[in-house]
């Protein structure tokens, strides 16, 4: 599962996947300094993990994984391919969610490409260009389904019912996710389509240190402008994130980050925000050799959970061992939560529960 980080150029989206993934993707003050999209596998902070490491002591622990994309700053025109639209573009479509990072600073020494701030323009700017995008797709696929519907075709019909309203929505300047649509004609007919603007996005305010807990006028703008949306908006002082990054002795970030009035980095805030965005929980295993998160969409069953440690698993499947993560902690150990009679035995039809710690029985 990926999160591709988009925005106008100069915004802060490689100094963001910087911090994020530690790998240093070149950042430099023009546009176009990224053009292959750096990909960045990020640890997912969750503070169950640690405790349960704590308790167990294994030889290894070992945190759930999310994948960021940095993807090269989008311009106006992309979708007819000005810049380095299409490649951009593309790069786009193969992710899961988008982190859209919007420029809520103000910094002589940083040109901005329409010169002057503004981030509701800025965000105007991108999502005409990937509704354009989608409007292509919608009208490709119209072209094909009225015919359909033409000689008769009821599911034809209503495929081109929602196809229409979903093209009338773009041409009135609204994403496919803020379109109002039944959750029949999303699941059947709008997602196989993979829509630009229908993926699950987070907008990440890049503001001063100064405005790094409270945010600033140009946050409450973007609060404001997005609240139909159904979006996530993130406050972050990628600057100072960069710096926090470069220090390498933990009681030094905890003093940097309490001069500034926060708690945790806001980047961890941002990686379990992506996790969230993607759809995705945590379940644990926890023994002598190691304690591991692993990653399952929500709604998973627990083969399907299973499966993700080994195809075997899922194909060989014949009960699950469940424990609360909450119990786990309470009782102190697998076996005490054994003798309290609060471990379940699940079976093919069990919902993996976030947090839950567990162990497969299988069959080969």
């Amino acid at each position: 599962m990926k999160a591709g980080i988009v925005g106008l150029p100069n915004v802060g989206k490689s100094t963001l996947f910087n911090c994020l993934s530690n790998a240093k993707a070149q950042s430099a003050n023009f546009p176009f300094c990224t053009i292959e999209p750096n990909i960045g596998v990020v640890n997912v902070p969750d503070p169950r993990l640690t405790k349960l490491g704590e308790l167990v002591n294994p030889e290894r622990v070992i945190p759930a994984t999310v994948e960021i994309v940095d993807i090269a700053g989008l311009v106006k025109g992309a979708s007819k391919g000005e810049g380095l639209g299409n490649q951009f573009l593309g790069n786009i479509r193969e992710t899961d969610a988008i982190l859209h990072v919007l420029r809520c600073f103000e910094n002589d020494n940083i040109v901005h490409v329409d010169g002057s701030i503004d981030p509701i323009r800025d965000k105007e700017t991108i999502d005409m260009e990937l509704q354009l995008k989608d409007l292509e797709t919608v009208e490709k696929k119209l072209d094909k389904v009225k015919r359909a519907a033409k000689t008769g075709n009821k599911e034809a019909q209503k495929e081109e019912t929602a196809l229409l309203k979903v093209k009338k929505g773009l041409e009135e300047g609204r994403s496919v996710r803020a379109i109002d649509l039944t959750e029949d004609e999303r699941k059947e007919f709008i997602k196989p389509l993979q829509f630009i603007t229908d993926k699950p996005v987070m907008y990440v305010c890049n503001v001063n240190e100064d405005a790094a807990v409270d945010g600033n006028e140009h946050v409450e703008k973007v609060k404001e402008a997005v609240k139909d949306e159904n979006a996530e908006v993130l406050v972050l002082a990628v600057g100072t994130e960069a710096d926090i990054t470069e220090l390498e002795d933990y009681e030094e970030r905890k003093m940097f980050l309490q001069d500034i009035g926060l708690d945790e980095p806001g980047s961890a805030k941002l990686i379990r925000g992506a996790y969230k965005l993607l759809d995705l929980q945590t379940y644990f295993t926890a023994g002598e050799k190691e304690v591991r998160a692993w990653t399952v969409k929500v709604g998973a069953s627990a083969p399907q959970a299973a499966g993700v440690i080994h195809t075997d698993f899922e194909k060989g499947f014949i009960r699950a061992e469940v424990i609360a993560y909450d119990d786990y902690v309470n009782y102190g150990s697998e076996a005490k939560v054994k003798e309290a009679g609060k471990m379940r035995v699940e079976g093919k039809d069990y919902i993996v529960q976030d947090g839950d710690v567990m162990h497969f029985r299988f069959n080969v």
